[in-house]
């Protein structure tokens, strides 16, 4: 009886801890995705990718079935098939970049004496950080970035020190990233400062499930307006700071 009692426990042990390592397994479609990012594979393929082998692995543990994986793929796809309509305004932006928009806001930029990239970010930043803390839909890398902010930029770099310093690869490729960014900036810190936004209520509704009841939508936008302020500052000395490069790197062949 005893030596039963001690195998019954043995196998409990080893049940129990092969529970454990399948729990932990399923964790696999994190680490594909970190490698993926870090190989620069492409984007949709690494998280479809991790999105099989995390079903897989449920697949094998009883929790799903085969088709279910695809399954979960469509449900997803169909909850949140509104996040693609961006890709409706890419034809419409061409078409404004075809008949000159680029043009225009270069020209707009040129008249504007005393402005540098450098301010101009810092008022787009600004602009695009307070209109995600209300819940205003003014931005995007497609709609306002490629075709307004960017060419104003260069055309702020280009009526102060010619168009030469356009031509500079490491330049141009510092200012795309830059004016890139700050639409990151913008979007990230501002969206959470607006209590009925998704990315406010997906926070308040995780922490309430890991049983942080105190937590509600006006406690996290009223903690996110700091950060929000916080980083409004940050990224002006940051751009500031690059009209400073800027100026030191190119200021010698300033055209008069």
């Amino acid at each position: 009886m005893t030596t039963l009692v001690k195998y019954c426990k043995i196998s409990f042990e080893f049940t129990k801890e092969g529970e454990s390592h399948m729990e932990a397994l399923k964790l696999i479609g994190v680490l594909i995705v970190v490698i993926g990012f870090v190989m620069k594979w492409d984007t949709i393929a690494t998280v479809v990718l991790a999105g099989i082998v995390t079903g897989l692995v449920a697949v094998a543990q009883g929790q799903m079935t085969f088709i279910g994986i695809f399954e979960t793929f469509g449900k997803s796809y169909l909850s949140n098939r509104t996040a693609t309509l961006f890709a409706l305004t890419v034809g419409v932006i061409g078409v404004c970049e075809r008949y000159g928009l680029r043009d225009k806001a270069k020209d707009l930029i040129l008249r504007l004496k005393g402005m540098t990239a450098g301010r101009l970010l810092v008022v787009w930043t600004i602009i695009r950080t307070l209109s995600s803390a209300f819940s205003l839909r003014l931005g995007g890398h497609v709609q306002f970035i490629r075709p307004i902010i960017l060419p104003m930029s260069e055309g702020a770099i280009a009526a102060k020190y010619g168009d030469k310093a356009l031509e500079d690869d490491s330049a141009e490729d510092q200012l795309k990233g830059i004016a890139a960014g700050s639409e990151n900036f913008g979007n990230f810190f501002g969206q959470n400062c607006f209590m009925g936004a998704s990315g406010t209520l997906l926070i308040v509704s995780t922490l309430n499930d890991q049983g942080f009841a105190d937590v509600d939508a006006l406690k996290v936008a009223m903690n996110s307006w700091p950060i929000c302020i916080i980083i409004m500052v940050v990224t002006a000395v940051y751009y500031l700071w690059y009209d400073k490069h800027i100026d030191k790197k190119f200021g010698k062949n300033t055209t008069k």
